[in-house]
Parts: C-alpha cells; sequence; structure tokens
C-alpha cells in the first residue's frame, strides 16, 4: 500500500509578487478589523445603531468582515494566478 512518488514542483516565478500581494492585502484587512475594533472599544453604543434592513451595525460590519475575506480571497487567487501564468509562459516559451 505505498504511495507513489510526491508530485514535483519547479521554481515558483511568481514568489516575490505573491507576498507582496498577500501582504498588501493583509495590511488593508487589518486596517479595516482594527476599526471594527476600535470601534467596539472606543464607541460600543454605536454598534448597537440599525443601519441596514433592520440590522445594526456589529451585525452588518461582522458580515462585511467576512464577505470581504472571500472576496480577497478571490482576488488574490485570480491576480496570483493570472502572473503565475504569465511568468511561467515568458520563462518557457509556452502557452499555458
Amino acid at each position: 500500500m505505498d504511495h507513489g512518488p510526491a508530485a514535483q514542483l519547479g521554481q515558483d516565478n511568481a514568489a516575490a509578487f505573491k507576498s507582496k500581494l498577500g501582504l498588501r492585502l493583509f495590511f488593508v484587512y487589518g486596517l479595516i478589523y482594527a476599526a471594527f475594533v476600535l470601534i467596539n472599544t472606543a464607541k460600543p453604543q454605536m454598534m448597537a445603531g440599525d443601519v441596514f434592513l433592520g440590522l445594526n451595525l456589529a451585525v452588518v460590519f461582522g458580515f462585511g468582515l467576512i464577505v470581504l475575506a472571500i472576496v480577497m480571497g478571490l482576488i488574490y487567487n485570480a491576480v496570483c494566478t493570472r502572473k503565475e501564468n504569465e511568468l511561467n509562459r515568458t520563462e518557457s516559451g509556452v502557452e499555458v
């Protein structure tokens, strides 16, 4: 019941680009999350106010953070895939 050899991975030509993009997206998300925490700490009564369809700011902001994380992940994946294909095509001269 042995498994076959592990997949051979080549050099990741887009590693530097992906790291920079990931850090930028993390920084943006971190700032938005810090605003959420700051509001909760400094003005908790503000979070109780209705803002959308009878939902209070805490619920809307919380769900917004979840949706933002998913959207940023999809953006990261799309941009990185495009960059990997571009750099791999340039290196090998073959369309990926």
